[in-house]
């Protein structure tokens, strides 16, 4: 059986490990300025969103990407055939850009400047 007097310097050991850990912890709670703040990440502009669902149109994700970047501000202009059956095109009032959406794949096919009620029929293929 083991001796309760071979395991205390384990004990000590856990006791200050864990005080050290419960120290760290509150000064990073309490202190703004020992906080990692290098895991927040900066925010982007508008035009590096419109940017990047621009270069990840016809990709998985692009969708996503566009509710993420723009939810609540894009207003329905239409449906065209295009994609997998049809396509919604939708625009953004105030950065003056329409997106055309396929719903299917949940892909951006295609990326205009100004109010594009229909896109060219090659565009949205």
């Amino acid at each position: 059986m083991f001796k309760l007097k071979s395991l205390s310097p384990l004990f000590a050991t856990l006791a200050i490990a864990s005080a050290i850990s419960a120290g760290d912890v509150a000064v990073h709670s309490f202190l703004p300025k020992f906080q990692n703040t290098a895991i927040a990440a900066p925010e982007m502009t508008v035009q590096q969103k419109i940017d990047i669902i621009s270069k990840s149109k016809g990709q998985v994700g692009s969708g996503d990407q566009l509710r993420r970047f723009f939810y609540g501000d894009l207003l329905p202009l239409g449906v065209q055939p295009g994609g997998a059956g049809m396509v919604v095109n939708l625009y953004n009032k105030a950065n003056n850009v329409t997106f055309s959406y396929c719903a299917t794949y949940d892909v951006v096919v295609a990326v205009k400047q100004g109010r594009v009620a229909t896109f060219p029929a090659a565009e949205v293929k």
